[in-house]
């Protein structure tokens, strides 16, 4: 298709730079980068992303927040133990009594 188009001038004057720095003709860069704007038109520019800070809370006394493996083994030894007790009171109520 034909058609006639004003063109900023230093729009213009890269086209021009980029057809002569890569051999093709004026109209085909133009055609390309056209092309390449029209999937980000009509496409409203994203907002930044922002992430409110909030509290967490205070700190844990005895754990120092530097060391996060020294908190996570703290944490998982205490699991350990509450399924061992909780285990081990099982064991004593059924053990007591047989029917």
């Amino acid at each position: 298709m034909r058609t006639t188009l004003t063109i900023d001038d230093h729009i213009a004057r890269e086209l021009k730079e980029i057809a002569l720095r890569t051999g093709r003709r004026f109209n085909a860069v133009v055609n390309e980068t056209l092309l390449a704007g029209l999937p980000n038109l009509g496409t409203p520019a994203r907002k930044p992303y922002r992430l409110e800070t909030v509290s967490l809370g205070g700190l844990t006394k005895g754990f120092n927040l530097d060391k996060a493996l020294q908190i996570a083994d703290s944490l998982e030894d205490n699991e350990i133990a509450r399924r061992l007790d909780a285990s081990s009171h099982r064991r004593h109520r059924t053990s007591g009594n047989p029917k």
